[in-house]
């Protein structure tokens, strides 16, 4: 496999029983089949430091601002989004695999952003809670008010179709 940034070889590297594929001597990234980054994104997962100091050559210039290509796929472009809520580390991933494309450092400003799994999904949630809540609470607003208005009508047509005639054990109507 070639790197999506320089388009080195790409070599093999173990840490913590989980294979990765490391651009070692050329930029310095890191290629994570699918699930594998979270074995080393948290700060408390030893076996993440071991990825942490790849080699690289400081002459190899990448091209931050450059759509990068798969490099198991390598039909397809892959899409560049932000990793956690906080929005400070955009990664690359395949909508193909699944797999991440890390330049040099982002490992390591990954690994900086939350403690634990648990502050992450706290940190999800207030920010959602911050984007939506207004929203979310007029759609509920919206829904009862619907559904009450939905109550009036049914209870208006059960003197029109009473439930004798439809098969089943309704009470007081139709609905």
């Amino acid at each position: 496999m070639n790197c999506p940034a320089c388009e080195r070889e790409l070599s093999k590297k173990m840490a913590g029983g989980v294979t990765v594929d490391v651009c070692e001597g050329g930029c310095g990234g890191i290629w994570f089949d699918p699930f594998e980054l979270r074995h080393f994104d948290e700060p408390h997962e030893s076996e993440g430091e071991a990825l942490l100091d790849i080699a690289r050559d400081e002459r190899v210039r990448v091209d931050h601002g450059r759509m990068r290509n798969c490099p198991k796929c390598p039909d397809l472009v892959m899409m560049r989004h932000f990793f956690s809520v906080k929005h400070e580390v955009e990664v690359d991933e395949c909508p193909g695999c699944g797999g991440v494309w890390l330049d040099a450092g982002e490992l390591a400003a990954i690994r900086g952003q939350y403690g634990t799994e648990s502050e992450r999904r706290e940190a999800t949630v207030d920010r959602f809670g911050d984007l939506f809540e207004k929203d979310l609470a007029q759609m509920r607003s919206e829904s009862g008010e619907a559904l009450n208005k939905s109550k009036k009508i049914a209870n208006m047509l059960r003197f029109v179709c009473p439930s004798y005639y439809i098969p089943g054990k309704q009470r007081g109507g139709a609905f």
